[in-house]
Parts: structure tokens; sequence; C-alpha cells
């Protein structure tokens, strides 16, 4: 029986690694399959991976159908035996339906890879949609590492090198590695006219908004205890 998996991580936990892993396995059993993606950090079309990976893709806008792309496919001759789908959480939640559609009525494997949450800690709406409809959900095994060596549960974005937990859902940056002036590792977004960047942190560090930077500057001060 076909099936819709989900598999899920913070940013730099290796999604689109196995999203082209997954598509490389089944092609070289014989299977067909087509890769989706929308809003990828190396532009239109292209599903690409920090490890340096690229493979060309279907852009995904708002208005995709699935559904329609699939039975189209399908009645023209073509051959699907699976979909990838990577950047899911930017998918609609229509889209999600469709996709479950092409599992359970088409019998057509989807597997689909996304953040779960965005920077102010919100589920995205594909995510949400695929929590609530995938057969299976996985939890990346490669951690990402907050800057404090924990495991990373939390996407955050700073803007001037400032966190914010408010702002625009969708944009697209990255969590490259550069260097600041004083040494210390940052996120950058390269190419982006505004300073916005990403960084993956635990959830107490994200709590109090501290990142690589700014605990840097304060000298990894413990804050008071919340007493009195």
């Amino acid at each position: 029986m076909a099936e819709l998996h989900f598999f899920t991580g913070t940013m730099d936990s290796g999604k689109s690694t196995l999203a082209l892993q997954t598509n490389h396995n089944h092609a070289a059993r014989g299977r067909q399959g087509r890769i989706f993606v929308t809003r990828d950090r190396a532009g239109n079309g292209q599903v690409s991976s920090r490890l340096g990976l690229v493979h060309a893709a279907l852009e995904v806008d708002p208005d995709f159908d699935f559904w329609r792309y699939v039975v189209t496919s399908l009645t023209q001759g073509g051959r699907i035996d699976y979909l990838i789908c990577d950047e899911a959480q930017f998918y609609t939640g229509d889209q999600i339906d469709q996709l479950a559609k092409v599992v359970d009525e088409l019998q057509i494997d989807v597997f689909a890879f996304g953040i779960l949450t965005d920077f102010r800690t919100q589920l995205f709406p594909g995510s949400a949609r695929l929590v609530e409809l995938a057969d299976r959900m996985n939890v990346l095994q490669v951690e990402a590492l907050c800057w404090c060596g924990k495991r990373a549960t939390h996407n955050a974005r700073t803007e001037n090198g400032v966190m914010v937990t408010e702002g625009e859902v969708i944009v697209v940056g990255d969590v490259e590695q550069t260097a600041a002036e004083d040494g210390t590792p940052v996120t950058a977004a390269p190419e982006s006219d505004a300073d916005v960047a990403y960084e993956v942190l635990c959830r107490q560090h994200h709590r109090r908004r501290l990142t690589a930077a700014r605990a840097k500057a304060v000298s990894l001060a413990p804050e008071p205890l919340p007493f009195g």
C-alpha cells in the first residue's frame, strides 16, 4: 500500500540531502518519480543540499495542483511511482490534501520533507496538515546543534544581528557559517539585500533570544535566577 511520509527536522538537519538520497534509492530500483520543491535556497526549480548536491525539480507555486498534474501525466502515458516533495512546509493545506488523495486513490508513494515550525515557533500550515494526514511522521536522526552544544529544536531569524520573533513568515535564507569581526561563527543569508540570517537554537536559548553572537558579546554571563 502506498503511504504519505513526512520527514521533518530543524534547518541544517539534512532534509534535502535525505530527499535526494530517497530519490536515488528508488530510481536505482527502476522506479520512476517526480521531484517537487518551492523556494529552495538555490533558486527556482532546484533541490539543493548543504553538502553540495543539486537536482532539478518542478517548482510548486500556491496555485499548483498535485492531483491534476499526476492525473494528467498518467493519462498521457507517463509513469509515476513516487513523489519527492521538498520544502513542504511552504505548501498550502489544499496541496497537502491533494498529495494525500494521490496516495489513497492512485497508490503512489509521497515522501514530503520540511521544517515543522517557523521562526516564531508556530507550525507552518503545510507542516501542520502533514502532521494531521501523514501515514508516517519521521523526525530526522541527524541532529542540528545549538551553539551551546545541545540539540537544536528551534529555527531563529536575525535581522541586522538581532533575533526577531515577528515579521513575514517566509523569507528565504540559509544557515551557512561565516565569521563575525570577532571570529564568532554566525549564520548568514548570502546575497540578501536585507541583513537577514537564520540560526538553529535549543528551546532555552531561543526563548531567551540568546544567539551565538549575543552569547559571545555578553561572555556567556548567566541570567539571574527567577526569584524575588
